[in-house]
């Protein structure tokens, strides 16, 4: 009766640790599981693609959402900063642009945009940028090139194009047309 009793106890701490051990497992794969829930939904945020494979690629690649940002928001303030100065209306354009992807006051990336936006952003930075994006695209699928070309060159030229010229005329200065071309040059 007594080896019952033994046999018994052991058998109950022998199921406890493996339970315990199993539940310490399922709980770690549950969190790890929430945060990657949590990335893909502020990458989709970011990427504003529907396009679930998209997202999934972007996540195996190791592109996060302070990665995509950056991508994104680089360009925008070289290129209001080409002709050497920051127009208000480029101001306006880059800040509505980052509201689109859900960068709000308050926040470290607005920080990060305003910093930009005070002060021209360097060729180190601009180097940074085209090292980065340029493997990232060599990953991509044509599809994601091409929507990822049409978003950073299409919202560049509308940064070029919001400071304006007189009646429309020359409204991207030749230093701005040359950061453009070069954007497109990065992304092809």
């Amino acid at each position: 009766m007594k080896d019952e009793h033994l046999l018994k106890k052991q058998a109950k701490e022998l199921e406890e640790t493996f339970f315990a051990k199993e539940n310490e497992r399922l709980l770690r794969e549950l969190r790890a599981k929430a945060k990657l829930d949590e990335k893909r939904k502020a990458l989709q945020a970011v990427v504003k693609v529907r396009d679930p494979v998209i997202i999934e690629h972007l996540l195996e690649l190791g592109v996060g959402p302070e990665s995509i940002l950056a991508v994104a928001l680089v360009p925008l303030a070289a290129v209001s900063w080409a002709d050497g100065r920051l127009d208000d209306k480029e101001r306006k354009a880059i800040l509505n642009a980052a509201s689109e992807r859900g960068i709000k006051p308050g926040t470290a990336n607005y920080t990060m945009l305003e910093a930009w936006l005070k002060e021209k952003p360097s060729q180190k930075l601009m180097d940074a940028w085209k090292k980065y994006t340029r493997a990232i695209w060599e990953q991509l699928t044509k599809e994601e090139q091409i929507l990822m070309r049409v978003n950073i060159v299409g919202k560049a030229r509308e940064v070029a194009e919001a400071a304006g010229g007189l009646l429309g005329v020359g409204s991207i200065s030749p230093k701005e047309d040359a950061l453009l071309k070069d954007l497109e040059k990065v992304l092809s």
